[in-house]
């Protein structure tokens, strides 16, 4: 009985302390951090700013690291890392980058899914996020800059169609699974051609230019009487094209991205169109949402990024 009143007390004695220690401000329980939202000022100058792109193999991200130098006040005050399309790399080079107390990070994703860890290890860390040209599943981003790979995917499917009418069969090449891009690129173009074009095959190739020439190549020869071939990005179409020449098949070959190389293809003739971005605009837009957030002003949480169909000459009307 007296063990029993004895714990009764102690608990007592703790809860009545526990009061005391509140009423004074001796500990705070409340989950109120005293972070008021708002963003301490800097020149665009002193701003430090850590770039991670996907890879640098492709020109593409090439044009959009070229957008973040130029419009870079201080190129001195800018990292640049290249992910070289390993998610663990891109893990690795933005944790080094958090660790260096950069002032914010600027991301294009491998991987939408495997980059969320990275973007709540900045959040943690009170670093600002902006991802381009692909999101991040998770985490809180400052702001996302991107075309609309959705819309880019129906332009594609409407030009497809106009120019090979109901039920052409065709093939296509899909991204980086897991990349937000892939996603929307190919919801876009899926459901604007459902019942329009017959889709006989899908295969990813990593939007990589050697691996677009050999899917290509094994989609050619395992399915007679593809008319077209549309693919996520510029670098497999351009890969495809190759395949379709060894082949000697003629195929309509649309791509995405309207990087230096692809929008050559469709001068000459080798691709009809593609769906085309403003890469170094991406990275200008990027560079200047970070220099707005530290001048204090409210940066969109998507900011778009133009698109074009660039379209051969003899496929105009």
């Amino acid at each position: 009985m007296k063990k029993k009143f004895k714990a009764l007390v102690g608990v007592m004695v703790v809860a009545l302390l526990g009061i005391t220690l509140v009423g004074c401000g001796g500990a705070n329980l409340g989950s109120d951090s005293g972070d008021n939202g708002k963003v301490e000022k800097k020149a665009a100058k002193k701003v430090k700013i850590g770039v991670s792109l996907s890879t640098l193999n492709n020109p593409f991200f090439v044009s959009v690291k070229k957008g973040i130098m130029d419009a870079s006040k201080n190129k001195n005050n800018v990292q640049v890392f290249d992910a070289q399309n390993d998610t663990a790399k891109q893990s690795n080079d933005v944790e080094d980058m958090i660790q260096k107390k950069v002032d914010i990070l600027i991301i294009n994703p491998v991987d939408s899914s495997a980059i969320s860890s990275s973007v709540k290890d900045a959040n943690d860390a009170g670093i600002p996020v902006i991802t381009v040209d692909r999101s991040s599943d998770s985490g809180k981003v400052l702001t996302l800059v991107a075309s609309n790979s959705t819309k880019g995917g129906q332009m594609a499917a409407k030009f497809m169609i106009e120019q090979l009418g109901k039920d052409a069969k065709i093939a296509e090449l899909q991204g980086i699974p897991g990349a937000s891009a892939t996603r929307e690129r190919g919801k876009g173009f899926d459901n604007s051609s459902k019942g329009k074009l017959d889709i006989v095959a899908k295969q990813t190739a990593g939007f990589d230019r050697a691996k677009g020439l050999t899917v290509t190549e094994n989609i050619l020869q395992g399915n007679a009487g593809i008319k077209g071939i549309f693919s996520q990005n510029d670098e497999m179409a351009l890969g495809a094209v190759q395949a379709a020449k060894s082949a000697n098949k003629k195929v309509l070959i649309v791509g995405f991205d309207g990087e230096e190389d692809g929008l050559k293809a469709v001068k000459s003739g080798d691709m009809a169109a593609t769906v085309a971005q403003k890469p170094e605009e991406m990275g200008r837009l990027a560079v200047k949402a970070a220099y707005d957030h530290f001048n204090g002003k409210k940066v969109k949480a998507k900011i778009d990024s133009p698109l074009e169909l660039v379209i051969n000459d003899a496929y105009k009307k």
